[in-house]
């Protein structure tokens, strides 16, 4: 791995790409105690005297983020590839770039978080889990809806049973069109950039389906801009989940999970009480989270275990790559209208 001049317990973070999420990460690294931003790097958005201006994404504008002036500033991936002071390399930008960026963050020995999808393809994605497997730095893809608050708890929930055998189980998540994608480039739709986030958290509970049937809204690109897809798990819950870019304004998430003693609703439309458990005979319970974000959480997880020099179990690359995997077999699903196996 590159040495580092670096001696503290912090660990040197350079962000690529400051659109919505780069700000977003950017403001995580800011709050974790471990992290310290040593450089940015964009094309058009920059910091103007250390301060980078806020942008609006799913979740809200954020406000504008104060990087300070001794922040290095770069256009281009391989000036921060070149620098020995940068230990991990966050990959924030479109995700036709993510496999060639990787790659060659990995190739210089940096720790890399790439955000979701990993690639636009399973075997693009494939190319980026092999560089990892020789490189001395670790690679985790972003799939924050794992560490999320209401939703990284499901999954002791569904393993120790808490409540009983897990019988359906249902997501959803609708958005309006990002304000990127209307540029007409076959990004991927809905599918890719947005319904990935269930389809990897499905994989997360109940592993990796037999088989999928999808349904589902083409824009005249041939994108996927919603989808409503049936996972299939023999002997296992009835799970399905919808994804769309067809909402009018704004964003929800939400999901509700039967199980044999328990109904769990997550609804992020209701704030503060997203999360809601009812039991038979009992008082609706409203559970409360004082814990960081998604986005938050899991840049927290990836520093400890940069720190601890222990590669990310929670999700790996081969996660992400199978989370691609599943959502090329909607994508066929929808395109043929009949069921594909997994």
């Amino acid at each position: 791995m590159t040495k580092s001049p670096n001696t503290s317990s912090k660990v040197n973070v350079a962000v690529v790409g400051l659109g919505f999420m780069g700000v977003t990460h950017l403001r995580a690294y800011q709050q974790a105690s471990n992290a310290r931003i040593v450089a940015v790097c964009g094309i058009s958005r920059l910091p103007v005297d250390g301060v980078l201006q806020g942008v609006a994404g799913n979740i809200g504008k954020s406000d504008d983020i104060n990087l300070g002036t001794q922040v290095k500033v770069f256009h281009k991936l391989e000036e921060v590839l070149a620098d020995p002071e940068v230990e991990l390399v966050d990959l924030c930008t479109p995700t036709p770039l993510h496999a060639e960026q990787a790659v060659g963050a990995l190739a210089a020995g940096k720790h890399v978080l790439c955000e979701k999808p990993l690639a636009r393809t399973s075997a693009a994605a494939r190319e980026i889990l092999k560089a990892g497997e020789s490189s001395p730095g670790f690679l985790m893809p972003a799939m924050c809806m794992r560490f999320w608050p209401g939703w990284s708890w499901l999954k002791q929930v569904v393993e120790e049973k808490t409540y009983g055998k897990i019988l359906a189980a249902r997501f959803r998540r609708l958005s309006e069109l990002p304000g990127w994608s209307k540029q007409g480039t076959h990004d991927g739709g809905a599918l890719f950039d947005l319904h990935i986030h269930d389809t990897d958290f499905v994989n997360f509970l109940f592993g990796r389906p037999a088989s999928v049937f999808s349904s589902g809204v083409m824009n005249e690109a041939g994108s996927i801009n919603h989808v409503v897809t049936q996972y299939s798990f023999p002997d296992g819950p009835a799970v399905y989940a919808e994804g769309s870019w067809l909402l009018t304004k704004g964003f929800n998430m939400a999901y509700t999970i039967h199980c044999e003693r328990a109904t769990l609703d997550f609804d992020l439309a209701r704030g503060a009480d997203a999360m809601q458990v009812s039991e038979p005979g009992k008082i609706l319970t409203t559970i409360h989270y004082d814990s960081p974000d998604g986005y938050g959480a899991e840049i927290r997880y990836l520093l400890d275990c940069v720190a601890k020099r222990e590669r990310p179990a929670i999700v790996t690359a081969r996660d992400g790559v199978t989370a691609l995997e599943i959502c090329e077999a909607e994508e066929k699903s929808i395109r043929t209208g009949s069921v594909v196996k997994l």
